[in-house]
């Protein structure tokens, strides 16, 4: 089987600005991951083995000069020191255990140094879904020319439209062909002619490299649940917010606010903060109703909505952002984070719905218990985590579902 990742920055940039902020203001923390597959999806017999051979092929990936060099032009808000410990980095098998089970579920967890382990999630799941595309022999039917047009379509939809927008698809990519063929062609399509709307660039570092595209992305939930799994969900958002702000200084400035829900993101959300990041990141729920709660929170400080981005990036596909541009422009600076529509959209093809969430963590390797954590989502049926944890921190959040209850 070939090796499916040979490039250590084929990976989503917000995992290299995770793990910046990471090592300045958490540099022992320890972390354990787990993986869920919700269509409980039955793999092929010996894919586990597979998995764990491309595992361990990874500890040959390693960053290139060139690919600091890129970054290095390209991401100005990452201190220079990171890039040493990039240099240094190497990933390990023994950090991961994988297993399926006699029902042929794939089980899959990671635990160790929070700023070693942070830099598989991404890798691990890109890996998870080529491979059972290609063990399913549903690879060999990809039409590549068939699908550059239809995002080409795509792109021709999305801009006309106005709406800015980047590619966030490599985690449930059919391949990596897949979605270097998506950003090539909005690429090419956006350079066709001038349009309305952006094609910003995408979140897959390398494959910005590749186009001479901006790499995107700021943050992940994880950054908040493990602070909430070391400090407790209630000040979790406060306490993430002022390490982001202790590193980037102002830069990197869009907030993913729904780690624990809107109700206690709104009550850290102080008016410093508020004007300090740029905007926020929509990534569950009914878009249009946590619009308006983003949009009569800013009212309440006193900031005008319309100078705020607003990033939304909850399940998108070209029809939902063209409708959700129609409105947002009039109360924001809406743009668009587009994933598995993006790259794995190919007819007769079943996107994965698979996951890897942070569920335990503890501040020190000194400790000898980890402290649970999960995440709470604006989504019925989408929280994350163990159901004795949840169930505690909905308690401790007073945290109410999408029906009031």
């Amino acid at each position: 089987m070939k090796q499916i990742i040979t490039h250590f920055t084929d990976d989503d940039l917000y995992k290299f600005s995770m793990c910046c902020a990471v090592i300045d203001n958490f540099p022992r923390a320890q972390v354990k991951y787990s993986f869920t597959d919700r269509d409980n999806t039955v793999y092929p017999p010996g894919f586990a083995g597979e998995l764990e051979r491309q595992i361990a092929a990874l500890e040959s990936v390693t960053v290139t000069e060139e690919e600091i060099g890129f970054m290095k032009r390209r991401c100005s808000y990452i201190p220079g020191w990171f890039y040493n410990y990039l240099k240094g980095y190497r990933f390990d098998r023994r950090w991961v255990k994988v297993w399926q089970d006699g029902e042929g579920h794939l089980h899959v967890e990671f635990e160790g140094s929070w700023a070693d382990t942070i830099l598989l999630e991404v890798k691990v799941l890109a890996i998870i879904s080529e491979l059972y595309y290609l063990m399913t022999g549903q690879t060999g039917s990809l039409d590549y020319e068939a699908y550059y047009r239809k995002t080409y379509h795509k792109g021709e939809r999305l801009l006309e439209a106005g709406c800015v927008f980047s590619d966030f698809g490599t985690r449930r990519r059919v391949s990596f062909e897949a979605e270097d063929t998506v950003v090539r062609a909005m690429k090419d399509c956006f350079l066709s002619r001038e349009w309305e709307g952006k094609f910003v660039g995408t979140s897959n570092v390398y494959l910005a490299m590749k186009h001479d595209l901006l790499p995107v992305g700021t943050m992940a939930h994880e950054f908040v649940c493990a602070i909430g799994g070391m400090y407790g969900p209630q000040m979790a958002n406060h306490i993430a917010m002022n390490s982001w702000r202790n590193t980037f200084r102002g830069a990197l400035g869009t907030y993913l606010y729904d780690s624990f829900g809107w109700d206690i993101f709104s009550l850290n959300f102080s008016e410093d903060f508020a004007n300090l990041f740029k905007g926020l990141r929509v990534d569950s729920g009914d878009n249009r109703v946590q619009l308006q709660r983003i949009v009569e929170k800013y009212r309440s400080l006193g900031i005008d909505p319309r100078t705020k981005q607003v990033i939304f990036s909850n399940a998108l596909d070209t029809d939902h952002a063209i409708e959700i541009q129609q409105y947002a422009r009039y109360y924001c600076q809406p743009s668009f984070g587009i994933g598995t529509h993006f790259t794995n959209d190919f007819p007769g093809v079943k996107p994965m719905n698979i996951v890897i969430k942070l569920i335990a963590a503890k501040i020190t390797e000194s400790w000898s218990f980890y402290n649970d954590t999960c995440k709470l989502s604006e989504d019925e049926g989408k929280h994350t985590g163990h159901p004795d944890v949840v169930k505690r921190f909905m308690e401790a959040l007073h945290f109410k579902d999408a029906a009031g209850r």
